[in-house]
């Protein structure tokens, strides 16, 4: 991905910049406690694969250690209760999937949407990140492609059983994600990242997955727009 120079006019330590900084750090730490919980919860739904899942779960611990020294950084306090609100709903179909054993949505939500979800934001913010955030998010992007083939993996072994569970799962959490990223668009928009961007990157993200686990470019194309015109 081609470097982009840092917009000289970035005030990292502007009230505005620091306003809307609360609110986005709060959500990538929220995501990978959210992360965290998720991967210890599919170590009942997939126990032969629990050491893995473990591992991954103590990864996104570290991530959000390295998140909140972003936000000690720039002095700022996370906004933790809007970042609860804003994955609410994912929060919601994660646990009713996972009590009801439907572990292809669980991966659906958690190993593509939540990854790829993160995957495009900070690929979009590392290039304009203060130095300190710029050097976590790159270590944490690194890590997160490992999370996402873990999914894509057991998925593509499964193909033929789960790609109805897939779709409807699609159906069911991917406007979810266009709502969330206009949620966040002005605010992400002071920290140098457009929501044009975001949706290009996640889109590339995503439907790179799906091929990955088997879909076909017409199934991709229309599962990838789902909701899109609703965002």
């Amino acid at each position: 991905m081609p470097q982009l120079e840092v917009s000289p006019e970035i005030d990292f330590h502007s009230e505005t910049y620091r306003d809307a900084y609360s609110r986005i750090n709060a959500i990538v730490i929220e995501g990978e406690q959210e992360a965290h919980e998720n991967y210890i919860q599919l170590t009942e739904l997939l126990p032969e694969h629990k050491d893995e899942l473990i591992r991954l779960s103590k990864m996104e611990g570290r991530h959000k250690k390295g998140f909140e020294a972003c936000g000690r950084n720039l002095k700022v306090t996370p906004d933790l209760d809007f970042a609860q609100k804003f994955f609410a709903n994912l929060h919601h179909n994660f646990q009713e999937a996972a009590a009801e054993d439907r572990v292809v949505t669980c991966l659906l939500i958690q190993s593509l949407i939540i990854e790829c979800f993160a995957i495009a934001a900070y690929n979009i913010y590392i290039p304009v990140a203060d130095d300190f955030a710029r050097k976590i998010t790159e270590g944490v992007v690194k890590d997160e492609y490992t999370h996402l083939n873990f999914g894509e993996e057991w998925l593509k072994a499964n193909f033929a059983e789960v790609k109805e569970e897939l779709e409807a799962a699609n159906r069911q959490n991917l406007p979810i994600v266009w709502r969330m990223l206009s949620q966040v668009e002005d605010d992400a928009r002071t920290l140098g990242m457009e929501k044009e961007a975001l949706v290009e990157d996640f889109m590339i993200q995503y439907g790179e997955a799906l091929s990955n686990i088997g879909f076909t470019t017409r199934d991709i194309m229309r599962m990838s727009a789902y909701g899109i015109s609703g965002s």
